[in-house]
């Protein structure tokens, strides 16, 4: 397999920030609603965090958690981590306590950076996980005193110092020692990104800076973007999707990034408008939003040129496309890609002078893709469906601490990605389903192994198993089947069961339906059967 022609060589992606920073030290790499985190700032901010993390014992391979949204302290801490050769472990933060309690103690981090007001969440568990050590981050700390956007009213929420936990950003200005210069191999893992796999509980996918870099220059590459632009980011970066566009792109090509702590329709157009954004990774219902927003044409979008494009919950069409194309004065909007945790996502690209709507591309070059009939094996030609199986170096190297479920996924190289796909005779993939359980509630992976585990800690429920239904609005959302216990038959209502959810696990995960029956079917062996209770 030859290799890409990296626009600095292969290296680690902190490299390249090392380098931008050399070159370009008064750069913006981020802007934060107006206050610039130059490629300069990030680079000494990045190297004081692995050198208050060598302080606290992390080593390289080491495992750090990061439990916040979207803000400069999640990049600092990213690169920072990946500096030390440690391994960085995004944790969502829309988490409850038993979600964040599984992951960590899977992970086995001994350092959390987390954001003040999810601290409560973390204190909640800590005593069950190996977390030793929690530095906070307050999200408005690098706010500029008068702000360029609306800033979101959750950042504007008075700052706290939790005890047992220290200062984030004070640490790092207090430290003045040069960080350790581990060294550091391409094929070393440097993020721990958890995914379902197949089936089951969510584990962590082992990716290494040899298979950030490779996604990230066929991102940057495929994608047209070049340090001349401007970005904006607005997808979460614990998210893989999210950090490729958000955080390795930027860092890869040198280019400027509009950070936002989330998607606010109003925050988004005066972003494009005052920072005259030229290219936006976006999920449709987001470009949706932002055509209906009262007074939208106040605003001139006419620097916004390239916008990749997820179909989540709406579908991207010609038709969208086009009133886009109208609504920004000539952007282009594509669909992005087809990729997943296991290979560092972007397995295709969209090329923007050979669009084909309802696909999701070409493969990307070096990358190899097979259709194969998922019950004998048997490599199927162009225009037949079957499982998608792919091979490239943005493969990962396994599932941390889970040798049954990498053998079963990984195969001589190849990831059996547990998708239903076909392509066509022109090289171009479309995704069609999934083999595997998982549920899409308006983008978010729900594992129906993890639901079920937190409610059947419900006092009233016996068993519990979780399937995704269609829903129009959200693609799918989750359909809890319940045995409830003797005592409780015929007392615990849909609605007590869907309320209790909501104070225990993520708003996504929350089951929409609930029904209750006398049994589950299963296998001989008590294995739950859920396509039977999809069937019924």
């Amino acid at each position: 397999m030859q290799a890409p022609e990296y626009r600095q060589g292969e290296k680690p992606l902190h490299e390249y920030l090392r380098e931008h920073a050399r070159q370009q030290p008064g750069m913006p790499a981020f802007l934060w609603y107006g206050s610039a985190l130059t490629y300069g700032d990030l680079d000494r901010l990045s190297d004081a965090c692995a050198t208050l993390l060598a302080r606290c014992g992390i080593r390289k391979g080491d495992r750090v958690a990061l439990f916040m949204n979207n803000c400069p302290q999640y990049v600092v801490a990213h690169c920072g981590i990946q500096k030390l050769g440690a391994i960085v472990g995004p944790c969502g933060p829309l988490f409850k306590s038993h979600e964040l309690e599984y992951q960590l103690r899977d992970l086995g981090a001994e350092v959390a950076i987390v954001a003040d007001n999810l601290h409560p969440v973390l204190a909640s568990v800590m005593d069950k996980t190996a977390v030793k050590r929690v530095f906070v981050i307050h999200y408005a700390d690098l706010l500029p005193a008068e702000p360029s956007i609306n800033v979101p009213e959750e950042l504007r929420a008075a700052k706290t110092s939790p005890a047992g936990s220290e200062d984030f950003l004070a640490a790092l200005t207090a430290i003045v020692e040069a960080p350790p210069r581990p060294a550091i191999g391409m094929d070393d893992v440097c993020l721990m990104t958890y995914t379902s796999g197949t089936t089951g509980l969510p584990k962590g996918a082992m990716l290494s800076h040899r298979n950030a870099l490779y996604k990230t220059s066929a991102a940057s590459d495929h994608n047209r973007v070049v340090g001349e632009d401007t970005l904006l980011a607005i997808a979460p970066l614990y998210h893989i999707a999210g950090m490729l566009f958000g955080i390795d792109v930027t860092i890869y090509t040198g280019a400027t990034t509009v950070l936002l702590f989330r998607f606010d329709p109003l925050a988004t157009l005066q972003a494009i408008d005052r920072h005259k954004v030229s290219w936006w990774y976006s999920i449709a219902p987001m470009n949706v939003a932002c055509m209906q927003l009262p007074d939208a044409a106040r605003y001139d979008l006419s620097s916004l040129k390239n916008n990749p494009t997820t179909s989540f919950g709406i579908t991207l069409t010609e038709d969208l496309a086009e009133k886009w194309r109208l609504f920004t004065g000539g952007c282009r909007q594509y669909e992005a890609a087809y990729g997943l945790s296991e290979t560092h996502t972007m397995d295709t690209y969209m090329p923007a002078d050979a669009i084909k709507w309802g696909s999701h591309g070409r493969l990307v070059p070096g990358n190899r893709c097979r259709i194969v009939d998922p019950d004998s094996g048997r490599d199927l030609p162009a225009g037949e469906s079957g499982e998608i199986v792919l091979q490239s170096t943005g493969v990962f190297k396994g599932y941390w601490n889970k040798p049954e479920a990498t053998a079963a996924t990984l195969r001589e190289g190849w990831v059996h990605t547990g998708d239903m796909g076909r392509i066509d005779a022109d090289g171009y993939l479309t995704f069609m389903g999934r083999f595997k359980e998982m549920i899409k509630v308006s983008g978010y992976s729900v594992f129906p192994e993890e639901v079920e585990v937190i409610l059947i800690k419900h006092p009233a429920i016996l068993q519990a198993a979780v399937i995704g239904v269609p829903d129009p609005q959200k693609g799918e959302v989750v359909k809890a089947v319940v045995v409830p216990r003797p005592e409780a038959k015929g007392k615990i209502t849909a609605e007590e069961v869907i309320a209790w959810s909501r104070d225990n696990m993520s708003a996504y995960k929350v089951p929409r339906i609930v029904e209750f029956r006398d049994a589950l079917p299963a296998t001989g062996a008590g294995k739950v059967l859920r396509r039977l209770l999809k069937d019924g």
